[in-house]
């Protein structure tokens, strides 16, 4: 009898256990979704509502709940508490045990346990174990509330089962709540961190900030300047993509020093007032704007606003500051009529710092670079040769060149500064893995930068061309539009194979490559993650082939 009664209770916690630990992962991978979206609590939502039923509330729970009703309303006079307890342990165990929907293998972007995931999290599992503990007592009590009490059970196992899936159910719901509740909290210490960053700027009165913003290309003219002021000075960088107000603080606060002469800030922009929170830490001395295009074009609506927030860090800029603008980007040129009172600089065709005979190949990129002086007299020029790939790269240089002149940085100087210029990062950066030539472009999802990738993998002429990509995304009304562009792109290319990442993202890639003549005849594959694509891309590809990765989606885009 005693065997009997440990094993029927067993059947209990070991649903109790199941769901505990289900809930647990199920927390882990929200947690990770909230932070991917930058911890704002209407995307988070957002991001719910498109995967509610893979992610949110599982077919898994409603069959789960289906079971209970059926045992409660249909069952009852038929089946004993003991059997009861026995079978919802078991379809517990069944159901619930896998966690592989809330645990890759490969994750692209693990979880960070930071002070604020900490903070978010910490209150959650609190009231996590108190609503446990509760159901657990309560479950008890229910039981003694019955007519008879089951000589077996310990636990109502109906009334745990409900209150345990619905817990379960409620994860991602107490990540919101709590991402909303603690605003407030998150907002002082944000405050501080800037009260912190602002208050060390104002102690370096000697200290230049150079700011760059852009649609793209801000970070590869951030570390082109980087490049071509450290050949005379101390200069503090932001590392990578850091262009948030808690990134910029990090650094400033951080790593900014007394010896610095100039501080180099990428400012990011994904909704209004982003551009002006940024500048006032840090009041810009020079400003580059390379371009507007329609990156982030779903948060921002038009491309007018685009041009409106980015055009921020002009009117910011300090008076008698320098202003460098992409000449050749119409919208960034009308911006030169906001200031009548700093120093505007134009890049391109018509600008004080030009390009002429332009070659770009897998080798790199070679031009002539031209200055001409405020009269449009030519007053120096030089030959430009760079390891970095595609046409775009040159504006990025003109850019760094028209921020080094004003530092009295020699075009000599600059040309050999070039010269020793790495590629950022995941923008076209060449690499050696496993005998294939990598073109790795994964950080852009931009039109501009995917056609010139697209181009600078047709330049070679070595092995077969693969391109693996899910294509753009955040281009609002534009997206279906722009990536069967995309596609026609390719499909008018050189390339040999197109391992297209997620089937229905990619159906306007595949309309656009079966679009064109040439698109016919490239084998076209589309699988379900960037995991199966280096899996395939292994399986099909040989020594010397060259493959570009256009593009790489975060977790947050994964069904």
């Amino acid at each position: 009898m005693e065997f009997y009664t440990l094993l029927v209770n067993g059947f209990v916690f070991l649903l109790i256990a199941v769901f505990i630990r289900h809930s647990i992962y199920r927390l882990r991978y929200h947690l990770q979704m909230f932070q991917q979206v930058g911890y704002k609590t209407h995307e988070f939502r957002q991001w719910f509502s498109t995967h509610l039923f893979s992610k949110g509330v599982t077919i898994e729970h409603l069959l789960f709940n289906i079971v209970i009703l059926v045992m409660v309303y249909l069952l009852a006079d038929r089946v004993t508490l003991t059997s009861g307890a026995i079978i919802m342990g078991t379809f517990a165990l069944f159901w619930f045990t896998s966690t592989s929907r809330y645990r890759e293998e490969k994750e692209k972007k693990p979880l960070v346990f930071t002070a604020r995931v900490l903070r978010l999290s910490i209150p959650i599992v609190i009231v996590l174990f108190f609503l446990w503990y509760v159901l657990l007592d309560l479950g008890y009590q229910v039981l003694r509330l019955r007519d008879f009490a089951e000589p077996f059970v310990e636990l109502e196992p109906y009334f745990m089962s409900f209150g345990m899936v619905l817990v379960d159910m409620l994860i991602p719901a107490f990540v919101w709540i709590f991402g909303w509740v603690l605003k407030p909290v998150e907002l002082y210490i944000q405050y501080g961190f800037k009260k912190q960053a602002k208050k060390k700027i104002a102690s370096l009165p000697h200290l230049k900030v150079i700011a760059i913003t852009g649609s793209y290309g801000k970070t590869s003219t951030k570390f082109v300047i980087d490049a071509f002021l450290k050949e005379r000075m101390s200069v503090c960088t932001t590392p990578g993509s850091y262009n948030t107000p808690m990134g910029i603080c990090k650094v400033i606060n951080n790593h900014l020093e007394a010896s610095h002469k100039v501080l180099i800030l990428e400012m990011g922009a994904r909704y209004e007032g982003n551009i002006k929170e940024l500048s006032d830490l840090a009041k810009p001395d020079v400003s580059v704007i390379t371009n507007v295009g329609i990156a982030h074009l779903e948060t921002f609506g038009s491309q007018d606003v685009i041009a409106y927030e980015k055009a921020t860090l002009a009117r910011e800029l300090k008076k008698e500051g320098i202003l460098v603008l992409n000449g050749d980007d119409l919208l960034v040129r009308k911006m030169s009529d906001l200031r009548e009172d700093v120093k505007t600089v134009f890049v391109g065709k018509d600008g004080a710092i030009r390009a002429s005979n332009i070659q770009t190949g897998p080798e790199g990129t070679s031009f002539l670079m031209e200055w001409y002086n405020e009269d449009g007299e030519l007053v120096g020029n030089e030959n430009v040769r760079t390891r970095l790939l595609g046409h775009h790269n040159i504006q990025n240089i003109l850019l760094g060149a028209a921020v080094a002149r004003e530092f009295d940085i020699r075009l000599k100087t600059i040309a050999l500064a070039a010269s020793r210029l790495e590629a950022v990062e995941h923008r076209l950066e060449l690499k050696h893995r496993d005998g294939f030539v990598v073109i790795d472009d994964a950080f852009n999802s931009n039109p501009v930068g995917a056609k010139n990738a697209v181009e600078v993998l047709s330049s070679f002429q070595q092995g077969r061309k693969f391109i693996i990509t899910p294509g753009m995304i955040e281009l609002g009304e534009k997206e279906a539009d722009k990536n069967e562009e995309f596609g026609r792109q390719i499909g008018e290319s050189e390339i040999d194979v197109a391992i297209l990442v997620g089937e229905e993202r990619t159906k306007p890639i595949l309309r656009g490559i079966q679009s064109t003549e040439k698109g016919k005849e490239i084998d076209v594959r589309v699988v379900n993650s960037l995991f199966e694509a280096n899996d395939l891309l292994k399986s099909e590809g040989q020594k010397g082939d060259v493959v570009l990765y256009e593009n790489d989606l975060p977790d947050t885009y994964n069904s």
